[in-house]
């Protein structure tokens, strides 16, 4: 498939605004929808409606494949070694929320730290500082270079003067600056002090590969509409011997196996962290979404990434009074100014 095809895919791109073709330069916000995503959306609304996982009836159990066969499709496309280690979530805010409090409940103590880099988005940042505040452990800042990078040297001397690093949660890739991280070193240096890693992974998922067992993480999340998908979903991969020592983070639904008043029993993985009727269109849309970045292929769209970002930094650098942001050499299609009389 070319990439200068797929325009023809989006729907929304056909339209003007303010009289000229409309230019979507918005992506590591939220992504467009290609039409077979919005296809399997309505496929699912206008034939197949139901509830997942608690009905006997044709549409129950034909919405229950499909959900299933996402959770499947995510299993493989992250490397996970089993769909038990794929939770279905609101997004990454929410596996943010779920880990940093779901953990921190069963791991954190009083002393304790959590180390999080200076470019993490606030969603991954205000979770673990609220669960530092409610066990009382420390968040501590990892620095940044005037480049954009995470200053390995300073990480390595956090890992040395904190015995008790427990967590290093860190993005794969920054919003905001581009840089894309070492996160297999970085996941290797905690392990070696002790602690756990959680990747936020939601602006680098549709743009390159990601193999879980590769990485050894102990927990990776992205947001489906970060990459084609619907929006309101994501999922978080754990390891599984984590995820099952973990308490559940919200009660109801199908994480419940039996309940009483005096007793509830919950659920095996992964039903146990996903509490309530789920977003069962945009599961199922999701596999389409990642159906069609592999039609693709993320090496393509990678190099074309590459090629536009080079372009535009040219471009952008030649314009008097415009400082760009993040320059590590290391850096995905995004890109961060400010200019002179104008507001951000």
């Amino acid at each position: 498939m070319s990439l200068l095809s797929v325009k023809k895919d989006f729907p929304a791109l056909n339209q003007e605004i303010n009289g000229h073709p409309l230019c979507y330069l918005d992506s590591a916000a939220s992504s467009l929808k290609p039409q077979v995503v919005i296809d399997a959306i309505t496929k699912h609304y206008s034939q197949d409606t139901a509830n997942v996982h608690r009905g006997i009836h044709s549409l129950s159990a034909r919405a229950t494949s499909y959900f299933e066969a996402t959770r499947t499709h995510v299993k493989e496309f992250i490397g996970a070694k089993e769909e038990a280690e794929v939770i279905f979530t609101k997004g990454t805010t929410d596996s943010v929320n779920l880990v940093a409090y779901s953990f921190s409940e069963a791991y954190l103590d009083k002393g304790d730290v959590v180390l999080i880099s200076t470019m993490e988005h606030h969603s991954n940042f205000v979770p673990w500082q609220m669960a530092c505040e409610r066990k009382g452990a420390k968040l501590i800042e990892i620095p940044i270079t005037d480049d954009g990078d995470i200053d390995m040297d300073a990480f390595k001397d956090l890992l040395v003067d904190h015995s008790r690093v427990k967590m290093v949660s860190i993005s794969a890739q920054s919003n905001t600056l581009g840089t894309i991280n070492p996160v297999r070193e970085i996941v290797k240096l905690t392990h070696l002090s002790g602690g756990k890693v959680f990747v936020d992974a939601a602006q680098i998922a549709g743009h390159h590969p990601i193999n879980v067992q590769d990485l050894n993480c102990d927990f990776l999340c992205f947001s489906a509409h970060k990459m084609f998908g619907p929006t309101g979903l994501g999922f978080l991969y754990g390891k599984k011997e984590l995820l099952e020592a973990m308490p559940p983070y919200q009660g109801g639904g199908a994480m419940i196996k039996d309940v009483s008043f005096e007793k509830t029993t919950y659920n095996e993985l992964p039903e146990k962290f996903e509490a309530g009727t789920p977003h069962i269109a945009g599961v199922i849309a999701f596999k389409a979404a990642i159906e069609y970045v592999e039609s693709i292929g993320l090496d393509k769209i990678a190099a074309h990434e590459k090629a536009l970002l080079d372009y535009a930094t040219a471009q952008l650098e030649n314009i008097d009074g415009l400082t760009i942001y993040g320059k590590s050499k290391t850096k995905g299609a995004v890109i961060s100014f400010t200019m002179e009389g104008a507001h951000p």
